[in-house]
């Protein structure tokens, strides 16, 4: 009998192979492993991984499928080479382990079952409608697609006359008629990089500068991205159907990257933020996590207060001012508060019950940023903030558009010490995922 097979010999060696320069002799090696060895779901992954990363899509996709379905985790182990990779600041393999990771959940060939873990609701439908019929005027979608369309209106009129927060699963015999459509990357709009993102208009310095010497850590700038930049950012967030998430109050649909909100653009801005702020984020911070959310046309003020797992956040908006009908409101208040490093993600990002008695108790005092299409929020993560109240017109070009980029851990925040006092002192920190987690002890 020969030697027990190691199931993470051919995956180090492999590895090893990578970065001796011989990416082709590696992905040989993995190959005959799997060939050897069917079970061994480690090399099959790594094989998988190393492929995209060389470009092979079309060889390391139908691997990644064969993971994702015979897999107990299914994509769960996603993240954690995702994170990997923004560990290491590569940014073009992030975007790509990204692009994949929503393709296998989301794309053509992703299966409804997996899909249907998302719910219907009325503003995610009613969002849907109007995105297809946006897509069908730029041409991007054909006149077959109005059926498509009357049938996501007939499961959004059934669903509304249970109540404006109804849901119901995809997978009933009722929405059969969605299930091909709903939650799909039906279109992701090619956004390429710019000559240049980030406007000359503001000064680097002078921000990094104001945050850094003023407590708790807060500055705003206009005019942040060029035009062009916004220009081809916003067109992304108007074409893409990417916004999935629909688990918010009030109708607020999220999307994150690794479901679809990322391009090449995306990634630029995140690239030149850190370059451009040295001091600020920097080789310290590495990028963590990036969303988009829309909301609108109406969502009351103080019902999302959260504080975020990062350093350092910067918030960022792209709709048109027009759709706003109160120039003073519609957006961001920071209170001068962290979150106390004891609590853990699903507190400090979501229990209002916890956090409102605990900003009384702090005495907290709020800065309210009132909302500027291309205007950016740069701030200590771990703040505690919110939404101002959104008073928008109706219409899909007037949903309300937030970027956020995370850099750096909330626990590792250097730049303004822990604001919460003794709530936090001896604790150890609140890790926000068993992933994450792993990812960071292997530093």
């Amino acid at each position: 009998m020969g030697t027990p097979w190691d199931a993470g010999s051919a995956v180090a060696r492999a590895r090893a192979t990578v970065s001796a320069g011989r990416t082709e002799e590696a992905a040989h090696a993995l190959s005959n492993a799997i060939q050897a060895h069917p079970q061994d779901r480690a090399a099959r992954r790594e094989l998988a991984l190393l492929l995209v990363a060389s470009d092979r899509w079309a060889e390391g996709l139908p691997l990644l499928r064969d993971e994702m379905r015979t897999g107990a985790d299914g994509l769960a182990w996603a993240p954690e080479v995702l994170h990997a990779a923004l560990e290491h600041s590569d940014f073009p393999l992030a975007e790509g382990f990204a692009s994949l990771f929503a393709q296998l959940r989301w794309g053509d060939s992703s299966d409804p079952a997996g899909r249907s873990a998302t719910p219907l609701s009325v503003p995610k439908l009613q969002h849907d409608i109007d995105q297809m019929h946006y897509l069908q005027r730029m041409g991007v979608l054909g006149a077959d697609y109005s059926q498509v369309i009357d049938a996501y209106q007939a499961a959004r009129d059934r669903l509304a006359a249970k109540g404006p927060d109804a849901r119901e699963p995809l997978d009933s015999d009722a929405n059969q008629p969605l299930a091909d459509t709903y939650n799909r990357l039906l279109h992701v709009r090619n956004t390429p990089r710019v000559a240049r993102a980030l406007s000359r208009r503001w000064d680097p310095v002078a921000v990094e500068e104001q945050y850094l010497t003023n407590a708790p850590g807060m500055v705003y700038v206009d005019d942040f991205l060029t035009e062009e930049a916004l220009d081809e950012l916003y067109r992304f967030c108007l074409e893409s159907t990417v916004w999935f998430g629909n688990r918010y109050a009030h109708g607020r649909l999220g999307a994150l990257m690794q479901d679809g909100f990322i391009c090449p653009l995306l990634m630029q801005i995140a690239e030149e933020l850190r370059d451009a702020l040295p001091r600020l984020i920097g080789d310290r911070y590495p990028l963590r996590q990036m969303w988009g959310f829309k909301c609108g046309p109406q969502v009351p003020a103080d019902v999302t207060t959260h504080a975020d797992f990062a350093a350092v956040n910067v918030n960022f908006w792209v709709t048109p001012d027009g759709a706003n009908t109160d120039e003073h409101s519609g957006g961001l208040v920071v209170h001068d508060v962290d979150a106390p490093l004891s609590w853990g993600f699903d507190t400090y990002n979501g229990r209002q019950d916890l956090i409102q008695p605990f900003l009384r108790r702090r005495r907290a005092r709020s800065m309210t940023i009132p909302y500027r299409q291309n205007r950016a929020v740069i701030f200590n993560s771990d703040l505690f903030h919110a939404s101002d109240a959104v008073s928008f017109r109706p219409g899909y070009e007037n949903l309300r558009i937030n970027v956020t980029m995370l850099y750096g851990d909330r626990e590792e925040e250097a730049h303004h010490l822990h604001l919460s006092g003794p709530e936090t002192a001896g604790l150890r920190p609140a890790w926000r995922s068993a992933a994450f987690a792993r990812t960071r002890t292997r530093r």
